[in-house]
Formats: C-alpha cells, sequence, structure tokens
C-alpha cells in the first residue's frame, strides 16, 4: 500500500509564531524605506547589514539546509514563514533566490560530495550566496536554458558569489567573475534584474550531469513557485492592513471614509481574498515539507494561480483607497504594487500554472 500525504496542517506553530517575531522585529528595527529607495534607484538596493543579521544571526539562511551541512534542518514551513515577512515589508533580500531556489536545487543533488556540501555550508552561514541562471519567469514546468551563452532577467544575479548554468553536460558552479552580468532596469527595483552571458571561458565545477541537473533545477523552481506565494501572502496582508487602517483614519463628510458602504464591500471582499491565499501558501509550503512529489506539484500550482492574482488586487486597492497620497513616490504602496506585478509573472504566471494544475489532474484545459 502505498504512502499518503497526512492531512495538511495550515496552522502556524510556536515555533513559527518565535520565527515571525524575531524576523518582523530585525525587519521593523533596520528596514527603513527612505534610505532603501536611493539604494534601489542606484541599482544596490541590498543592505548587507541587514543580510548579515538575518542570514547569519537569526540562522534564516540554513533553514533548508540540513544540520550535518550546517544549516539550521528546518522545513519549507520555516522559510515560508520568513518570506512572508519580507513581502510584508518589500525588504530587497536574495532570500528566494539563493536561500530557497539555489539551495533546494543544490540538495537535490548528490549532497554527499564535497563540492555540494561546501556550497550548501557557505549558503546556510550566509557567507555566500548563489543564484541559479535562469531568468525569473521560468516556471518549473516550462523549457530551461540549457546550455545558453545569454540568459536574461536573471533575479540577484548581481548580489550573488556563486551562479549555479545549466550547461549542455550537466549543472556547474560559476564564479560571477568569468561571466558578464548586465544590470537591467526592472519594474520592481527592489529585486534587480541582469543579463548574464556566459562565455567559452566560463568553466567552473561541474556539479551533476545533464539528467540529474534539470531534476534538480526544477526541484528548486517548484519550491521557489511554491514559497513565493507566502511572499505575495505577506505583500497582500501588509497591503488589506494599511488600507484598513487608512480609511479608518481619513475622514471626508465629518466622518470616516472606511464606513462607506461601497468601500466596506471592497475591503470585505479583500479579506476573502486574502484569507483563501493563506491557505493556500500554508498548504504549498506544507506540502514542500511534506516532499510529497506530486502532492507538492499539485499544491505549488493552486498556490501561484491564485495568490498571484490576490497580491495584485491587494496592491491596486491599496494605491486606489489611499487617493493621492497612494500615488506619491514617498508612499511605498508602489513598491507592493510593482513587486506584486512582477511577482505575478516570477517563476510562471498564473495562466501557466493553471494549465499544469489541467494536466496533474488530468483535466481538458480549456
Amino acid at each position: 500500500m502505498s504512502s499518503q500525504r497526512p492531512q495538511p496542517d495550515l496552522l502556524y506553530s510556536e515555533a513559527e509564531d518565535d520565527l515571525r517575531a524575531a524576523v518582523r522585529s530585525l525587519l521593523t528595527d533596520r528596514g527603513d524605506t527612505a534610505s532603501m529607495l536611493p539604494r534601489a534607484e542606484a541599482g544596490a538596493p541590498y543592505d548587507p547589514e541587514l543580510w548579515k543579521a538575518l542570514a547569519g544571526d537569526i540562522g534564516a539562511a540554513g533553514l533548508l539546509v540540513p544540520e550535518k551541512a550546517g544549516g539550521q534542518g528546518a522545513s519549507h514551513r520555516e522559510a515560508a514563514v520568513v518570506l512572508e515577512e519580507l513581502g510584508r515589508s518589500v525588504t530587497p533580500a536574495p532570500y528566494l533566490t539563493s536561500s530557497v531556489i539555489a539551495t533546494e536545487t543544490l540538495l537535490a543533488l548528490d549532497t554527499e560530495t564535497a563540492e555540494v556540501t561546501e556550497l550548501l555550508t557557505a549558503l546556510a552561514s550566509g557567507r555566500s550566496t548563489a543564484v541559479l541562471a535562469v531568468p525569473f519567469s521560468a516556471s518549473p514546468h516550462g523549457p530551461l536554458p540549457v546550455g545558453t551563452s545569454r540568459i536574461t532577467g536573471v533575479a540577484d544575479a548581481a548580489a550573488a558569489d556563486v551562479l549555479l548554468v545549466l550547461k549542455s553536460d550537466g549543472l556547474y558552479a560559476v564564479d560571477p567573475a568569468s561571466v558578464t552580468v548586465e544590470p537591467l532596469t526592472p519594474l520592481d527595483l527592489t529585486r534587480p534584474l541582469s543579463a548574464v552571458t556566459i562565455g567559452d571561458t566560463a568553466g567552473g565545477t561541474r556539479l551533476a550531469d545533464a539528467a540529474t541537473a534539470e531534476q534538480a533545477v526544477r526541484r528548486g523552481l517548484l519550491a521557489g513557485a511554491g514559497l513565493l506565494a507566502s511572499e505575495q501572502l505577506g505583500l497582500a496582508e501588509w497591503c488589506l492592513e494599511e488600507t484598513v487602517r487608512h480609511t479608518r483614519e481619513r475622514h471626508q463628510f465629518n466622518r470616516p471614509i472606511g464606513s462607506f458602504q461601497a468601500l466596506k464591500h471592497r475591503m470585505a471582499q479583500l479579506w476573502l481574498e486574502v484569507v483563501s491565499a493563506r491557505a493556500a501558501a500554508r498548504n504549498a509550503a506544507d506540502a514542500l515539507a511534506a516532499g510529497d512529489g506530486p502532492e507538492a506539484a499539485l499544491a505549488v500550482a493552486v498556490a501561484q494561480a491564485y495568490t498571484a492574482r490576490v497580491a495584485v488586487h491587494a496592491a491596486e486597492e491599496c494605491v486606489q483607497l489611499h487617493a493621492g497620497i497612494g500615488m506619491t513616490w514617498e508612499h511605498p504602496a508602489h513598491l507592493y504594487l510593482k513587486r506584486a506585478k512582477s511577482d505575478e509573472i516570477a517563476l510562471g504566471t498564473p495562466g501557466s500554472h493553471k494549465e499544469a494544475l489541467a494536466e496533474l489532474v488530468d483535466l481538458q484545459a480549456p
């Protein structure tokens, strides 16, 4: 008899709540939109001290890495909590790309080899960051840039210490200094994109053969897509809470605008969407943590098909219901809208995940 995944647990554990409190406290103390915006406009949005505290001091970078490799030996559920908080504050940090996608890719390889173990240990400690050299729009179910000399739209490549490159004969760990990393102008300034050109001189260390490499990369992208839903959830939650706060304090005709029936209905509808998005995101994280391949793929497809659009809707409502102030550069609402729109096409569009979902459940797509 084949084993089945236990009943999904969508609630947060005490340890997860403690982790959330630590991450939120750090981001509240050190996150500063006013100082982050100039860095983002200059193409260098990351705060190295903030990343050091998050990745090393709190230990968030090593959540998915086993203890024997220097990590925390936790699961995708804990990593999802970190991403929720990063989404709530639109913090520029290479957590999704390095601590989730690249780390999960490496974990799918032979972790007994010295090269893989060394990389995982460096990533878990926060001393190094790694980025999978694929377009940020790449879906876990779509084509991969195998042997491509120029890869456009690689997220966080400019901040990477190691690039994981798919070549025709396998996966390689490549020094960014041996390739050309050309910054692009992204919609979301808090997550830089680059075009990576890989020349003939970019050798690197071979980590896996071609077949193993493809499976590992798809596993990394699947985990990234599943936990991206948690980032989108955190973003949507902040937008809803900030909109409710603003409409409670903003008065017209001697009463709070949030008491107007039309606005009540809009925020109530958004609340229902956010609650549903939380269930979808938590289910994806729980399925990934359980390690059930088919169930995880199904849960990730459902989560991305739904939460991406909820995040965009929440950000749009936040801008609109803040009225004139929501359109200003000083108010952070535009950062959330840009992150939501960028995340909507990251790691597969909602439409591509719907197509994957139809195939997974053997349902003829329209």
